[in-house]
């Protein structure tokens, strides 16, 4: 069966999920970056499991869902709504950049939702506040179109868009078409999140990926959650960027994959 499009009214705002049904009760869960929509993990599915139930969504205001909010546990929220309506739990959560941060959230707020995480460059912490601020007034002033080809620099190897122009500016495309006062509002969420507190109570198996060419969450960043996380598995990834899953979604599909065979 192929994946089932799904719309949700949460608290009067629709969320827009893509479900693909499975039979396994371990499911997959992915969250996407900052500024993307589900599209971003399309070429890591093929590699999944086959009889793993894997739901995709867009976080609020991306993609096709509506609303905003600037605050991980608003988009946190949200995602358990949806896993709740869908009857999953224990189920492992695949989380890139922002989306490691609501991971992270859920495991803490939700453990009963978790049975494991796999954090793509990400941290408890991303940047500083005065980083954020910085970006916010630039967002002001310039506008995300603008802005987005720095972004993209910032996310994509130089190897990658050096092979894969095309993509590369398809990809800044989805950057640039974001609404600003929800990437705006996002960029909040950041700012104020620090999830160090949760580290020490994560009691599911744990993975971290990190890219070695990646500018936004270097791997140094990646290292630092590491090593708050009791048995965490770190694996590195050489020659790649800020999100693997668009820029190596095979090995990212075996990780995830692997990851999902150690659920109990």
């Amino acid at each position: 069966m192929g994946p089932m499009r799904r719309f949700f009214n949460l608290g009067g705002k629709t969320l827009h999920a893509d479900l693909r049904p499975g039979d396994d009760p371990r499911s997959i869960v992915f969250i996407n970056s900052l500024g993307t929509d589900l599209r971003i993990w399309d070429a890591v599915l093929p590699g999944l499991p086959a009889g793993a139930p894997v739901l995709r969504h867009d976080k609020c205001g991306h993609g096709l869902s509506a609303g905003q909010t600037a605050s991980i546990a608003g988009f946190t929220q949200d995602l358990a709504d949806a896993m709740e309506q869908l009857a999953l739990s224990d189920a492992l959560v695949v989380g890139l950049s922002i989306g490691g941060l609501i991971a992270l959230q859920l495991a803490d707020s939700r453990p009963d939702l978790v049975g494991g995480l796999l954090l793509s460059n990400t941290s408890y912490r991303i940047g500083s506040a005065e980083m954020w601020q910085t970006r916010m007034d630039e967002l002001d002033t310039l506008g995300l179109p603008a802005m987005s080809g720095g972004g993209i620099e910032r996310w994509l190897s130089p190897g990658f868009r050096d092979a894969h122009p095309v993509e590369t500016e398809g990809w800044r495309m989805m950057l640039a078409r974001a609404p600003q006062a929800v990437y705006r509002a996002a960029c909040v969420a950041i700012r104020d999140a620090d999830l160090s507190a949760a580290l020490p109570h994560l009691c599911c198996p744990v993975m971290c990926i990190a890219g070695s060419d990646d500018l936004a969450t270097p791997p140094e960043i990646v290292a630092d959650l590491a090593r708050g996380i009791r048995g965490v598995a770190l694996v590195t990834l050489e020659g790649v960027g800020h999100p693997p899953c668009l820029e190596w979604p095979d090995r990212v599909a075996e990780l995830v994959s692997d990851m999902h065979g150690r659920l109990g």
